[in-house]
């Protein structure tokens, strides 16, 4: 029988140094290099009564190990952080209730936003935004959820959406289909439509307007010296039907003329007047009625504060007025004497006045206003439209 000897024992050459491998190197230690994430082990030092055999093996089980390891941590990675379910919930309720918002501003529907539900709804994402950012797993997405109720609340997208409807006339979304038969009603509600279809043209008060005033300048330049400038252009615009919608009537509003001069003290005032109703009286209308004469009915302080005084002897503006009757017309004269303005008021906003529109700052102006006028171009359109309506 042979006895087996000990290995060989290395030592070091220097106190304290880890000894020297053996030829070769050990071969545990060879194999586990081989792998490219195995960590690199320090050879167990050899003690009296251990073998090679024991060492390598060990190697070889701490290799194995470490390439267990490894693979685990390339393959499964570090542990997701798990999110709360009340945080999604929270952020899907924000998203669908601005959505939903959205979705009302592109209708129209501005009244929805004022309502009850959304009110309620508004507060319902609140309380679960609030609710999940109180939660250490739900903070992110409760933030999230907040920041969104916040910038898209009932009461600014409300605010856009009357914006919206205001600017482009879309009301369409929350009306019957009889509410809309009448916003194109072509009359004006509560008048008889068989009156605008019986009183003067719009093409007739147009050419009126423009012989009267001629004939008024022309006499008062004649007798006064007074010299005019044109301060408005005639224009028309729609008259509202009563319904929500335009009728085919129109406003007219005839060419405003206005002296270049003061026309100042009472008499001299008062003869003006008088010139111009006997030339209008010519033309068919009526005598004209001093609004701001106490005696007109209108009470006396309102016309104190109206016209700048209590009688036409103290007042800064005047105002008187005629009809065609039956016909729609209505002559304006007015004038302005800011050498009555005690208080400085009237000049102040009559210097608006001028800035804003170019207008003289005081003296007489002369305007023609026609009211639920027909033009002859839409009788036909007018009767047609008239038949769809009881």
């Amino acid at each position: 029988m042979v006895e087996r000897s000990d290995p060989p024992r290395y030592v070091s050459d220097s106190a304290g140094a880890p000894p020297v491998p053996p030829p070769g190197g050990y071969r545990g230690a060879r194999r586990a290099l081989l792998g490219t994430a195995v960590p690199l082990m320090t050879p167990p030092a050899s003690f009296p009564g251990s073998s090679s055999e024991d060492a390598a093996r060990s190697l070889r089980e701490d290799a194995a190990r470490g390439r267990d390891e490894t693979r685990y941590t390339a393959d499964q990675g570090a542990p997701p952080k798990k999110r709360s379910p009340l945080g999604w919930i929270a952020l899907c309720a924000a998203i669908a209730f601005a959505v939903l918002m959205l979705i009302l501003i592109a209708i129209g529907a501005a009244d929805a936003f004022f309502g009850a539900t959304m009110l309620v709804l508004q507060l319902v994402v609140l309380g679960l935004a609030i609710a999940a950012l109180a939660t250490k797993a739900g903070r992110v997405l409760g933030a999230a959820a907040l920041t969104i109720a916040l910038v898209l609340n009932v009461g600014t997208m409300g605010a856009l959406s009357a914006v919206r409807v205001a600017a482009t006339g879309s009301y369409d979304g929350h009306k019957t289909a009889k509410q809309k038969l009448w916003e194109a009603y072509p009359g004006i509600k509560d008048k008889d439509s068989s009156t605008f279809l019986r009183q003067q043209p719009l093409e007739e008060l147009q050419a009126l307007a423009d012989e009267t005033m001629a004939d008024v300048r022309t006499q008062l330049t004649a007798d006064y010296g007074l010299q005019w400038v044109k301060s408005a252009d005639a224009q028309e615009r729609p008259e509202r039907n009563g319904y929500g919608g335009e009728s085919m009537l129109v406003r007219f509003t005839s060419d405003v003329w206005a002296t270049t001069t003061p026309v100042t003290g009472y008499a001299h005032k008062l003869e003006v007047m008088q010139t111009i109703e006997s030339v209008i009286e010519q033309h068919g209308w009526r005598s004209m009625v001093a609004f701001n004469d106490p005696g007109s009915g209108v009470d006396p302080a309102m016309i104190s504060k109206m016209y700048g005084g209590a009688t036409p002897e103290t007042q800064v503006d005047w105002e008187w007025f005629s009809d065609d009757e039956p016909d729609p017309g209505w002559f304006y004269a007015d004038m302005t004497d800011l050498a009555n303005d005690t208080t400085g008021e009237h000049r102040k906003s009559r210097e608006q006045t001028a800035q804003r529109t170019g207008e003289p700052l005081e003296g007489l102006q002369l305007a023609i206003v026609g009211r639920y006028m027909l033009s002859e171009s839409k009788v036909d359109d007018f009767q047609k439209a008239l038949t769809k309506y009881p």
